[in-house]
């Protein structure tokens, strides 16, 4: 019985994971259910050493999606100003999309919204249409690279977890 719980229970978090397509904190929310596990279930506690690299992966997994969107767009031209745009119209663009598709629009819209809220902002503030055009593309190459690298730290964060609770 204790097998087939935690095999539910990792399915669970795997789910958990799926989250990211609807721009919600997945990472977030995997960390506060493996310390419902571990606070209701009676085997050994998981220790502070597993929390704190579960903490550390799940902030990581932040600021590379923050620090990604930024540098893309720096390195295609992008002003402070445009990367602001980015960053305004990637989460205008989750909420914006997130009735749509099943939820899955949240995940289209975040990166449309990048790049049309760099591209506006861009404009207004003095650049060429071709020069917008090109730190909008970095600012959406660097908001899809981000959410990849932030689902990928999520990933790590299951098979750590997985790994520690699986009997051996």
């Amino acid at each position: 019985m204790s097998v087939l719980l935690l095999v539910v229970f990792l399915l669970v978090l795997l789910a958990c994971l799926t989250l990211h397509v609807l721009g919600l904190p997945a990472n977030w929310l995997l960390l506060g259910l493996v310390a419902a596990w571990d606070y209701f279930h009676p085997a050994p506690h998981l220790g502070f050493a597993f929390y704190a690299m579960l903490v550390c992966v799940a902030l990581a997994g932040e600021a590379v999606e923050l620090f990604a969107q930024l540098v893309g767009a720096k390195k295609y031209g992008a002003t402070g100003k445009g990367n602001l745009g980015g960053f305004l119209g990637a989460f205008a663009g989750a909420l914006l999309g997130a009735p749509f598709f099943l939820g899955v629009g949240a995940l289209f819209g975040a990166v449309a919204g990048a790049f049309f809220g760099c591209y506006v902002f861009e404009r207004a503030h003095g650049r060429t249409g071709a020069e917008a055009r090109r730190a909008a593309m970095g600012a959406m190459y660097g908001k899809v690279f981000g959410m990849t690298a932030k689902v990928a730290c999520g990933v790590v964060m299951w098979a750590a977890t997985a790994r520690t609770l699986w009997p051996a």
